[in-house]
C-alpha cells in the first residue's frame, strides 16, 4: 500500500529534515546538509502528489448500492429457503426443486421455509454442461495423476452431483494507476584475466489508466474460495438479463457475503492487476522487482449482482468425502486428490536411485 504522507529525510544520510527558526535554509542536524527551500519544494514535490492521490485512493469508495434488485412480491412467493440441519448451509431452488441431500456435506435433511431477505440478481449465466459431462469431465480430471490410489480410480463411483448457482459480485472500474519499481542491468566483461560484471540500477516510475470490467468475488462462505477462483474465468459475454426460470432443475446458494463485504477483495485483484501491468511496462531491463508503492484512484464504478453455474460432485474413499467443483459453463474441473505414499515412497526412491547412479557416472569419469 502507498504511503499517504511524505516524510522529508536527508539525501545524504537518511536523517530527518527540520526548518530551524531563523534559519533561511533547510538543516540535518546530523550530517549538516543545507538545501534551498525550493530545492526541498522541488525535491518531495513528487512524493506529495503521490501521497495525496494514495489519501484519494483510500477514500475512494466502490459504488456497492446499485448491485442487485428487490424481488417482486410473486416472484418471493415462488422461491423456498432450505437449511442443512448438519452442517448449516443456506441454499435456495424454486418451488419445483425438491432438494434430497445438501451438497455441503450429504445430508439428507432439509428444512423448507419462505424465502425472503435475498436481492434479486441483474444476471445469471446458464448452465451450458450437463450432468453426463461434469461425471466425463471428472473421469477425465483423474487421468495421468500417477499417485492416485490404484482403488480410488477403480472402485470410484459419484455419490452426489449437484447443478447450483453460486452467488457472484462483479465489480466494474475505471482507475488511475501510479508505481515506482526498481531494475537492473548488468553488462559483463571478459579478459584474460578476469570476468567483470557491471550492474545498473534504476528506479522507475509508471503511470496509467486501466478499465476493469467484471472483477468477480464469490458471494457465498460456504463456497471453497481457491476452488471457486480456481474454475474461473467464466465467460460474461454470456450473461443474460436474470430471470427465476433458469433456477429450475438447480439449486441456488444465497449470498452471504454482501457487496460491502466483497470489497476488499475487489480491491485486492484491481491493485494486483494494475501493479503487474505497470510492472510489464518497463522494457530492456532486467531483473523488475515488484512495488509495494503502487497507488490506484478508482474514478467510475460499479457493482452488479450475477448467479453462475457450478457442478459440485462428491465421491468417496477410505470413508473419507471428496469433493470436486465444475465451471458449469466451461467444464474446467479442479478439486483435491488423496494420494497413495507407498506409490510417493517408490517414486521418491526411484528418483534418488537415478540421481546416484548419474552422480556415481560424473564423478567415475571426472575422476
Amino acid at each position: 500500500m502507498a504511503d499517504t504522507s511524505v516524510s522529508y529525510k536527508c539525501l545524504c544520510c537518511g536523517a530527518p529534515l527540520s526548518f530551524l527558526p531563523g534559519a533561511e535554509k533547510v538543516t540535518c542536524e546530523y550530517c549538516g546538509t543545507e538545501l534551498e527551500i525550493k530545492t526541498v519544494e522541488k525535491m518531495f514535490a513528487k512524493k506529495e502528489a503521490a501521497a495525496a492521490q494514495a489519501q484519494a485512493a483510500k477514500e475512494a469508495k466502490w459504488d456497492t448500492a446499485a448491485a442487485g434488485n428487490e424481488w417482486e412480491k410473486e416472484e418471493a412467493e415462488m422461491m423456498k429457503a432450505f437449511t442443512c440441519s448438519s452442517c448449516g448451509a443456506e441454499i435456495v431452488s424454486d418451488g419445483n426443486t425438491m432438494a434430497t441431500e445438501c451438497c455441503y456435506c450429504g445430508n439428507p435433511t432439509m428444512l423448507p421455509s419462505r424465502f425472503a431477505g435475498m436481492l434479486k440478481p441483474d444476471f445469471i449465466i446458464p448452465f451450458k454442461k450437463s450432468k453426463e459431462e461434469a461425471v466425463a469431465a471428472l473421469k477425465k480430471f483423474y487421468e495421468g495423476k500417477k499417485l492416485l490410489p490404484d482403488a480410488f480410480t477403480a472402485n470410484n463411483r459419484v455419490e452426489a452431483i449437484q447443478g447450483m448457482y453460486v452467488p457472484f459480485w462483479l465489480f466494474d472500474a475505471d482507475i488511475d494507476a501510479q508505481g515506482m519499481y526498481k531494475a537492473s542491468c548488468s553488462t559483463t566483461v571478459t579478459t584474460e584475466d578476469e570476468i567483470v560484471t557491471t550492474t545498473d540500477y534504476y528506479n522507475c516510475e509508471r503511470a496509467g489508466t486501466m478499465k476493469f470490467e467484471r472483477i468477480p468475488v464469490d458471494g457465498s462462505e460456504k463456497m471453497d474460495d481457491t476452488f471457486m477462483e480456481s474454475i474461473e474465468p467464466f465467460d460474461y459475454s454470456e450473461m443474460v438479463p436474470f430471470s427465476s426460470a433458469y433456477f429450475t432443475g438447480y439449486l441456488a446458494d444465497k449470498y452471504d457475503v454482501d457487496a460491502e463485504a466483497a470489497v476488499d477483495r475487489a480491491d485486492e485483484r484491481v491493485n494486483t492487476s494494475a501493479k503487474l501491468c505497470l510492472a510489464s511496462t518497463v522494457e530492456g531491463l532486467d531483473g523488475v522487482e515488484p512495488s509495494d508503492d503502487c497507488t490506484v484512484v478508482k474514478n467510475d464504478s460499479a457493482v452488479h449482482y450475477a448467479m453462475v453455474p457450478v457442478w459440485i460432485l462428491t465421491t468417496r474413499y477410505n470413508n473419507e468425502p471428496y469433493t470436486f467443483m465444475m465451471n458449469g459453463q466451461t467444464g474446467k474441473v479442479v478439486g483435491s486428490l488423496p494420494i497413495d505414499y507407498g506409490k510417493l515412497r517408490n517414486y521418491s526412491a526411484m528418483a534418488f536411485a537415478i540421481c546416484a547412479v548419474i552422480a556415481f557416472a560424473i564423478l567415475y569419469f571426472v575422476l
